[in-house]
């Protein structure tokens, strides 16, 4: 899994941060350089809503089921 943010349309209004179950574990915003950044992915749960949410349409959530899978599997095995 992995989220893109296109720095090009991002403004770091915060939405994603404020919408965002997981908010700061996950998103970091610089106002000052009007940007938003993701990190620790282990913490999202793919709920999507920081892409649906974002009012410049900045965020892509890009799902690897093939990965969502296998790391589900050994959950499951624990």
């Amino acid at each position: 899994m992995k989220i893109v943010i296109d720095q090009e349309k991002c403004t770091g209004c915060g939405t994603c941060i404020q919408e965002c179950p997981k908010g700061p574990k996950i998103w970091t915003v610089n106002k000052k350089n009007r940007t938003a950044n993701v990190s620790n992915l282990e913490y999202c749960h793919l709920c999507m809503i920081c892409a649906s949410k974002c009012p410049e349409g900045a965020i892509t959530v890009i799902r690897d089921d093939k990965d969502e899978k296998k790391k589900q599997n050994e959950e499951d095995n624990l």
